[in-house]
């Protein structure tokens, strides 16, 4: 196992730009809360209204306030300053308020969202991008983001107005005093541009390499037991604190770009101030200009120097944002393989189950060089049980992933009563399915929960239902919290056996007419597959059925038996029928029933 990335690339000429266009992606959400918005910028022109006030104020107490005749005035001066401190608190902290709860919303939205696009996602999206990777995004990207839009947008956006209303207030003051302060303006930009390119650079390096590390992790817990069985365990931390240290290389990288950037704002800032300040000095001296006036204009040039010097740092947090926005975006954009049409053709009623695959052909998306199924025909009729046996890699596992449409058939169709399934609803073509796979998948919630899953709005008395026909109940009245245990993450307190009814007791529940088993008793010991096989049967006994068998024990019952062999079906009959003929089912009858030879991985009738 090594540290791996699936984010998304980004092209060498794009990246050394600094783009802000991928924060167009949040704007949307940012307009859901209009009222929010219009409040914080109310509150914002309101503090940066009263920070510059208080230069006014001063300008006057040291041109007019000192005199022996004008001590009222400076009582009145000092109070307005109280009045505008108490203004200025009020606004800071109702804008703190209303960014940052903004930001919360924001962030919230946009998770529920793309969460919501990723579990649209075909099976295909899924072969090619690890789980870790979309788990940073939904994680690491969005608290950027959440930084940014309640903290980081609202401090430019405040600054920005500091800064042009300093601006506007210090042309106001010295129009002469002005000028030469804008002159520096460009040499101040420069810096932050080229400097800012940097900055994004290597703040986008740093969170693919978070998202390396976050995908590692995840798959590297999902497999703890079966790394501490082969002693993996040093080794595997050894790989992920080798990724940790580049990312915390890359981490330093962007910050002591930023790090640069910040020092070469203020020097160049604080020493236009200083060039400034002595300029306004000789002003004073000739008395083209009052003490208070300039002390004013310094004020408002700190104000605006200040401000520049934030928007400097914060243009950093931003730069990174617009990172985590585009990689966010590229998700939420990802469209499924597999989509319903515009126009679905209904199912006829009432649902039957009947399946038809005519003439498919079939490679998966990640391997399309590699056919998995070649020219498969076959009909299953209403109520017939059929089993599919062959080796591993026959393409059994794949019958069952086209009749749900995981994936769109490459050549031919395949009919569910008589429709395409891909002119139909996919939710209504997998409303007609039950499956009981032979790696069951159970959820960290109750047991309750887990067999609702495919009817959340069953009744406790339903659930419990099914649960005794699948013998669930067995084991879970001896649950100190029944069937409201919470079972933990992928049902570790369970064995696999109880894991397996489980999810036979979920096909129960679900009552579709057609059920996909895959060797659904395999995790089962013999008293248990003895009272499983019995629920099956009468499960089976009013619906079709395709069973995947790996051990053909389990299908001498079926009406028909098809038998694949490297993506074909290569014949069919009965259990006796093809057990008669010398072919591929006599030979794994041979090896499963007689034991007369010992079977090589690739004729184990097995998951294809």
């Amino acid at each position: 196992m090594k540290p791996r990335s699936a984010s998304p690339s980004v092209p060498a000429a794009e990246s050394k730009r600094v783009r802000l266009a991928p924060l167009r992606f949040l704007w949307p959400y940012a307009l859901r809360y209009k009222g929010r918005l219009a409040a914080a910028f109310v509150a914002m022109l309101a503090a940066t209204g009263a920070t510059l006030a208080v230069p006014m104020a001063v300008r006057r107490m040291i041109d007019h306030g000192f005199g022996p005749d004008n001590a009222g005035l400076i009582d009145s001066y000092f109070t307005m300053l109280i009045v505008v401190a108490g203004a200025l608190a009020l606004a800071s902290s109702s804008r703190l308020y209303l960014v940052t709860t903004l930001g919360e919303r924001v962030v919230a939205d946009v998770r529920s969202d793309v969460f919501a696009r990723v579990m649209t996602l075909s099976p295909g999206y899924f072969d090619r991008t690890l789980s870790g990777e979309i788990v940073s995004r939904l994680t690491a990207d969005t608290t950027q983001i959440k930084a940014a839009v309640g903290s980081s947008a609202s401090v430019a956006l405040r600054n920005l107005l500091m800064f042009i209303g300093a601006m506007a207030m210090m042309v106001a003051t010295s129009p002469t005093l002005s000028a030469t302060a804008l002159a520096a303006i460009p040499v101040l930009v420069l810096p932050l541009v080229a400097v800012g390119r940097r900055v994004r650079r290597r703040s986008r390096a740093a969170q693919d390499k978070i998202a390396a590390i976050s995908a590692y992790a995840t798959e590297a817990i999902g497999s703890v037991r079966m790394l501490q069985s082969f002693g993996a365990e040093r080794r595997t931390a050894d790989h992920y604190r080798k990724g940790a240290l580049e990312a915390f290389g890359a981490a330093r990288s962007a910050t002591a770009a930023r790090a640069v950037l910040t020092a070469v704002v203020i020097f160049i800032v604080f020493s236009a101030i200083v060039g400034v300040l002595w300029m306004g000095a000789q002003e004073v001296l000739r008395e083209n200009l009052t003490a208070g006036a300039l002390s004013q204009f310094v004020l408002y040039a700190v104000f605006a120097a200040g401000a520049l010097s934030e928007l400097s740092q914060v243009w950093g947090d931003i730069a990174q944002t617009a990172g985590a926005a585009e990689r966010l975006s590229i998700l939420a954009a990802e469209e499924p393989d597999v989509a319903s049409p515009a126009s679905p053709v209904p199912f006829p009623q009432p649902a039957k189950g009947a399946v038809r695959f005519e003439n498919v052909s079939f490679a998966y998306p990640a391997e399309p060089a590699r056919p998995v199924l070649n020219g498969v025909s076959f009909m299953v009729e209403p109520g017939a049980t059929v089993a599919l046996v062959g080796p591993s890699g026959a393409g059994k596992t794949t019958i069952f992933q086209l009749i749900g449409r995981s994936y769109d058939v490459g050549d031919g169709a395949v009919l569910l009563d008589g429709v395409d399934v891909r002119h139909a609803d996919l939710a209504a073509l997998r409303e007609r399915i039950a499956l009981v796979p032979q790696d069951t998948t159970i959820l960290a919630a109750s047991i309750a929960d887990n067999i609702r899953l495919g009817r959340p709005n069953a009744t406790d008395r339903e659930v419990v239902e099914a649960a005794r026909a699948a013998h669930v109940d067995r084991f879970v009245m001896a649950l100190p919290e029944g069937y409201d245990t919470v079972v933990g993450e992928r049902g570790i307190t369970l064995s696999g056996g109880q894991r397996q009814r489980i999810a036979i007791a979920r096909a129960i529940l679900k009552d579709a007419p057609l059920l996909l088993l895959d060797e659904a008793t395999s995790s089962l010991d013999a008293e248990s597959e003895a009272h499983i096989q019995a629920a099956l049967e009468h499960l089976m006994a009013d619906r079709t059925t395709i069973v995947i068998a790996h051990r053909l024990a389990t299908v001498v019952k079926a009406d028909r038996i098809l038998v694949m062999e490297d993506g074909a079906v290569v014949d069919a009959g009965t259990h006796a029928e093809l057990s008669a003929r010398d072919g591929v089912y006599r030979r794994l009858a041979k090896l499963q029933f007689h034991n007369t030879a010992t079977a090589a991985p690739e004729d184990e009738p097995a998951e294809g």
